[in-house]
């Protein structure tokens, strides 16, 4: 199985001792993603080192402001052969650490680097749901909607065949409507994720998070869903190696 998004160069435990409890879980891939420059070198670094590990690289929104204006040092580092994706990229209108028309032009920017480029994109979006999908309706390729907590996009992101990734956050007994969401999202259209050291799921919430946790994400998608665990992680994982174009 593969965790679809995970910030390694963030995690307090070695990478190679994540990736070693990672692949005794079942995890084979893991998609390291990098949010501003100095952190997509650190996950590229991390890319070549281990075989088990991608990079999809960007500037999130919370950047926008401070890392805007190295776009040109995106593209270069885009280039590298284990990179899968652009992103994570969007909008954030709920810390809004960055002005919202900086985040958009930014945001626009790495569409259009992954339009040049023929990768998918990765999107961070809150509290910016119109935006976003504007931003987005002028984007041919192919979206994959991370750490999903905005049930206001499932219906465009389901008529537009985005991909849709779940984070631990599905599993908190509060979240009944990412649940319901999940249960919503096309069979072929969803993805499991841990966004490590982030948001641990519920079993292990208050702890860093890590890619072998994505099981016990994985086991609550199944159970909204009604389906077969086993089943539905075959699934994901083919999900997401059509949406990386992983081996």
């Amino acid at each position: 199985m593969i965790d679809t998004h995970a910030h390694l160069d963030a995690c307090a435990d070695r990478p190679s001792a994540l990736i070693r409890r990672a692949r005794a879980a079942g995890i084979d891939r893991i998609v390291t993603v990098g949010t501003g420059i100095e952190s997509c070198r650190a996950a590229l670094e991390l890319a070549g080192l281990h075989e088990e590990v991608f990079a999809a690289l960007g500037i999130d929104p919370h950047q926008a402001d401070s890392e805007g204006s190295r776009l040109e040092d995106l593209e270069e580092l885009l280039q590298h052969e284990r990179v899968v994706a652009v992103g994570e990229t969007g909008l954030d209108f709920f810390h809004e650490r960055a002005p919202r028309d900086r985040q958009r032009k930014v945001f626009e920017a790495q569409l259009e680097l992954a339009a040049g480029l023929g990768k998918p994109v990765v999107i961070h979006t809150r509290d910016a749901d119109r935006d976003t999908a504007d931003v987005l309706a002028g984007f041919d390729g192919t979206v994959v909607m991370h750490c999903f907590s905005s049930p206001g996009l499932l219906a465009t992101a389901i008529e537009r065949e985005y991909y849709v990734s779940f984070a631990g956050n599905v599993t908190y007994p509060k979240a009944g409507d990412l649940r319901a969401a999940a249960a919503q999202v096309p069979a072929e259209r969803i993805l499991a994720e841990t966004d490590s050291p982030y948001l641990a799921p519920q079993a292990r919430r208050g702890r860093p998070n890590k890619p072998a946790n994505v099981v016990l994400t994985l086991a609550a998608l199944a159970e909204a869903r009604g389906e077969d665990v086993d089943e539905l992680g075959a699934r994901i994982d083919a999900n997401a190696a059509a949406a990386f174009s992983l081996p």
